[in-house]
C-alpha cells in the first residue's frame, strides 16, 4: 500500500464479503482463458483511469465542486522490483464504497452462473455473452498475487475505502483516509511475473498499447522524492494523428507515423485520413505501401488494421476491417461507437463494425478511383503491385465487384504494353462487336503468339491479355460489363463471322481436301484419348493448329490456376483444330497421302500437339519434347543438304 494521502487504511476491521460460489471458477476463466498476453492486464488498468479520467472532466464542465479541482488529469505508473509490486494510480472521478462494490464487483451480481454455462457451452457461445461484463480489471489475476485498491470519489462527501482481493471466493473492504481524488491500485506480482515490475517493461507496454491516451500516463519510482532520478517522466504521445482534422495533418507527419506504425524504410504510395460522425463515428488513418513486399522488418507478420477504441488499442491485428482483398492495407482505425467483449481482444459482431468494414472499403474504393483518375503513373504502380488483390476480390467478394471492376487494368492486343480498363476497352469496341474478348495465357509473351488471336487480328479485334493465375477464376466469376458479356477465344463455340477467302490465303494454296481428311484421320489416330476431337479450323489464319476447348467446358477459365493448386492435376482433354491452308499442312497432307509410313508424320503430329499445349500453358512436361525436336532437326537439316 502507499503511503502519506494515497492509501493508508483506518484502524476500523475490514468488512469481508464473499463473492456467489461461481465467481472463483469465473475468476480463473477472466485470467487464463480469455486472454492470450499477459501483459494486456496494464493496458485494461489505463483504459479503466482513462474512462475515470473522462467522467471527471465531463463532470467538471458543469461541478467545480469537487475534491482536488486543481489536480493535473493523469495516470501515474511505480513499478517496484525490490518489493515486486506494481501501482497504478489515477486522478479521476473516483469510488465510493457502494461505486467499488458495484464496480469490482459486477461479476458477482451479472449472472456470473450464466456465464459460466455458456462458457461450457463453447467458444462461439462464450463470445456472444462476455460483452455483458465489464470484468477487464480481473485480467490483473494473471500476474497478481493479491490486489488492494484505494479509491476517493470527486464528491466532497464521500469517504476514501480500500478493496482488496487474492482472486479466491472472497475480498474485503475498509474505510480509509486517502485525503486526495481518485483511485491507486498496487499490484503484489507472482513469482513469475516480476518482469512487471521493471521499469523498461512498463514502458514498453505503454508504448505498445496506451500511446494515444489522451491524458499524460507518468513513470514514476519507489525512490525517495529527493532523488534526481525519481522525477517522473511522461510516457505516452497523447496526441493522436488519426483523431486529428485531416487539414491539419501534413504529409511529413502522415509518412513519419506510416514508418513508425510498419518499420517500413519507404513513404507509402497513398495514404487515407477518414474522419466522420456518422454514419457511425470512426477516425481512420489507412496506408498502401510503395511495395508488396516490405522485408522483414515489418512489424506485423500478419495482416491486419490496428484497432482503438477512444485511443485504447484493442487489436493489433483485426482482419474484420476491410475486405480481405485489402489486406495489404496498413494502418489504425479509432471508433468511439465500438462495443467491446470483456478481454478486447475480439471485438463482437455487432453493427457497428458492419458498418466502420463499409465506410472503410468505400472510402479506399473512392480513393484509389480517384488515384487512377488524377495520377495514373502513380495508380499504374499501384496495380502492378497490388492488383492481383482487386482480382481476387473480384472473384471472391460478390459485394465488392461492382466498386471494384472499375479499378481493374489489362494489357491488350492493341495497348502497346500499356494498362487499359474495360471501360476503354468499351469505348473502342468496333459498332457491330457484341463481346469483350480476352485470351489466357502464360506470359505477355507466349500470350502474344497464341493462334487463337489469329481471327482477331486478321479482322482488327481487341483481346486482352490475360496472364496472371488468378485472371481464368477471375473472369469466371465476371461474366460482363456494361451489358458485353465477356468471352473466351478458346472456345470451340464461339460465335464469329468466317474469315473471307480474300483474307486468307490464295484457296489454291490449302491442302486437298482429300489430304487434309487423311491428316485429319492420322491425328485422331496418333492422339486417341489425348484429345476429344480432331477438327478443321474456321478461323485460324497464320497458325497451324490450336487446341479449343469444349463449347460445354465451363472449367475452362480455370486450368491454370487448378494446374498450380491441384497436386494430381491432369491435363483436361481438349478440341484440336488444324488449318488446311498453313504450308505444314499442306505439305503433311502430301506427305500422308504419297509416304503414309514416314515416321516424320506421326512425329509432326506429336510436335504440332505440344506446341499447342505448351501456348495454352497446360504441358506438363515439355522436356519429354526434346528427343522428339532433335529428330525433326535431323530430317530438316537433311533434306536441305539432300536438295543442297
Amino acid at each position: 500500500m502507499t503511503e502519506g494521502t494515497t492509501g493508508t487504511t483506518t484502524g476500523a476491521a475490514p468488512e469481508a464479503l464473499e463473492y456467489r460460489t461461481e465467481v472463483k471458477q469465473l475468476l480463473d476463466i477472466l485470467a487464463h482463458s480469455l486472454y492470450t498476453d499477459r501483459e494486456i492486464f496494464l493496458r485494461e488498468l489505463i483504459s479503466n483511469a482513462s474512462d475515470a479520467l473522462n467522467r471527471l472532466q465531463f463532470e467538471m464542465l458543469t461541478n467545480h465542486a469537487v475534491v482536488d479541482p486543481d489536480a493535473e488529469l493523469a495516470v501515474t505508473l511505480i513499478p517496484d522490483p525490490d518489493a515486486k509490486t506494481l501501482t497504478v494510480r489515477d486522478t479521476g472521478s473516483g469510488m465510493n464504497r457502494d461505486e467499488l462494490v458495484t464496480n469490482l464487483g459486477t461479476i458477482a451480481h451479472s449472472g456470473a452462473k450464466a456465464f459460466l454455462q455458456n462458457a461450457n457451452a463453447g467458444q462461439a457461445a462464450l463470445e456472444e455473452i462476455i460483452g455483458q461484463f465489464g470484468v477487464g480489471f480481473y485480467s490483473v489475476f494473471m500476474v497478481a498475487d493479491e490486489v488492494t485498491v484505494t479509491s476517493r470519489s470527486y464528491r466532497p462527501e464521500d469517504q476514501a475505502w480500500t478493496w482488496r482481493s487474492r482472486g479466491d471466493s472472497t475480498y474485503t473492504l475498509e474505510p480509509a483516509d486517502q485525503q486526495t481524488r481518485g483511485t491507486t491500485i498496487v499490484i503484489r506480482l507472482k513469482e513469475d511475473a516480476g518482469e512487471f515490475a521493471q521499469p523498461w517493461r512498463i514502458e514498453q507496454i505503454v508504448k505498445k498499447h496506451s500511446d494515444y491516451v489522451s491524458f499524460p500516463i507518468y513513470l514514476a519510482t519507489a525512490k525517495p522524492a529527493d532523488d534526481e532520478s525519481a522525477t517522473p517522466r511522461v510516457l505516452n504521445r497523447r496526441s493522436a494523428l488519426w483523431r486529428q482534422s485531416p487539414s491539419k495533418v501534413t504529409r511529413e507527419e502522415v509518412n513519419e507515423f506510416y514508418k513508425q506504425l510498419t518499420f517500413d524504410s519507404a513513404d507509402p504510395l497513398l495514404h487515407v485520413h477518414l474522419v466522420a460522425d456518422a454514419p457511425v463515428n470512426v477516425r481512420a488513418l489507412l496506408f498502401v505501401p510503395a511495395k508488396r513486399e516490405r522485408g522483414r522488418l515489418r512489424l506485423h507478420a500478419e495482416h491486419g488494421l490496428r484497432l482503438y477504441s477512444r485511443k485504447i488499442l484493442i487489436q493489433s491485428a483485426n482482419r474484420d476491417l476491410l475486405p480481405d482483398h485489402y489486406r495489404f492495407v496498413d494502418g489504425v482505425v479509432d471508433s468511439d461507437d465500438l462495443p467491446l467483449n470483456v478481454s478486447r481482444e475480439m471485438v463482437q459482431s455487432n453493427p457497428v463494425m458492419r458498418q466502420l468494414r463499409r465506410a472503410l472499403a468505400n472510402r479506399l474504393n473512392r480513393e484509389l478511383k480517384t488515384l487512377a483518375e488524377e495520377q495514373p503513373d502513380r495508380y499504374r504502380t499501384f496495380w502492378e503491385e497490388f492488383g492481383v488483390y482487386l482480382k481476387e476480390g473480384v472473384a471472391l467478394d460478390a459485394s465488392s465487384q461492382e466498386a471494384l471492376v472499375e479499378l481493374l487494368r489489362f494489357r491488350t492486343t492493341k495497348s502497346d504494353g500499356q494498362w487499359c480498363s474495360l471501360a476503354d476497352y468499351v469505348a473502342r469496341m468496333k459498332s457491330d462487336q457484341g463481346a469483350i474478348y480476352y485470351v489466357l495465357g502464360e506470359d505477355l509473351r507466349s500470350v502474344a503468339r497464341s493462334p487463337h488471336l489469329d481471327y482477331f487480328h486478321a479482322h482488327d479485334l481487341e483481346v486482352l491479355l490475360l496472364v496472371d493465375p488468378i485472371d481464368g477464376f477471375m473472369v469466371s466469376m465476371l461474366r460482363e460489363f456494361q451489358g458485353k458479356p465477356l468471352q473466351n477465344v478458346d472456345d470451340a463455340g464461339l460465335s464469329l463471322p468466317e474469315t473471307p477467302a480474300a483474307a486468307q490465303s490464295d484457296a489454291d494454296a490449302a491442302a486437298p481436301a482429300e489430304g487434309f481428311d487423311a491428316v485429319i484421320a492420322r491425328a485422331k489416330q496418333v492422339l486417341g484419348e489425348r484429345v476429344l476431337d480432331v477438327q478443321p479450323s474456321k478461323q485460324l489464319v497464320t497458325s497451324p493448329c490450336r487446341l479449343v476447348s469444349p463449347a460445354d467446358s465451363f472449367d475452362r477459365d480455370l486450368q491454370r490456376l487448378r494446374r498450380l493448386t491441384e497436386e494430381d492435376y491432369v491435363t483436361p482433354k481438349k478440341i484440336l483444330e488444324l488449318n488446311r491452308r498453313h504450308p505444314l499442312m499442306v505439305n503433311l497432307a502430301s506427305m500422308v497421302t504419297a509416304r503414309p509410313d514416314d515416321p516424320l508424320i506421326d512425329a509432326t503430329i506429336e510436335q504440332l500437339f505440344d506446341n499447342a499445349l505448351l501456348l495454352e500453358g497446360l504441358h506438363a512436361n515439355p522436356v519429354d519434347m526434346v528427343e522428339r525436336i532433335q529428330t525433326l532437326m535431323e530430317a530438316a537439316v537433311a533434306g536441305r543438304a539432300t536438295s543442297g
